[in-house]
């Protein structure tokens, strides 16, 4: 399983980032698999922070990115992703897509700082 994550990058707080992750090689549809979101600050554990059922109707988030973050999934480009919107210095993190039980290691970075 390939998963690629992308969009990261430096932002100034209160601005907004869109993550792209795609992936390859499943064993079945990308349609079939549940897929989340992690973020990894400096110094801390990995957390997950977002879900999107294999539908799309179903959708869950972390307390701290309610109200900020949407996760959606365009099942046709074997994609989800990750709209940031009124982005925190704590939001700073390496983001991790995960398909299923398969979890991305190469991440994207987001940096939010003045």
């Amino acid at each position: 399983v390939q998963i690629v994550e992308s969009g990261g990058g430096l932002v100034q707080p209160g601005g907004s980032l869109r993550l792209s992750c795609t992936v390859s090689g499943l064993s079945l549809s990308f349609s079939t698999y549940a897929m989340t979101w992690d973020r990894q600050a400096p110094g801390k554990e990995r957390e997950r922070i977002v879900g999107i059922s294999i539908s799309g109707s179903q959708v869950t988030y972390v307390d701290s990115v309610k109200g900020r973050f949407t996760i959606f999934r365009d099942n046709a480009k074997n994609t989800v992703y990750l709209q940031m919107n009124t982005l925190k210095p704590e939001d700073t993190a390496m983001y991790y897509c995960n398909a299923g039980k398969s979890s991305s290691r190469r991440g994207t970075l987001v940096t939010v700082s003045s």
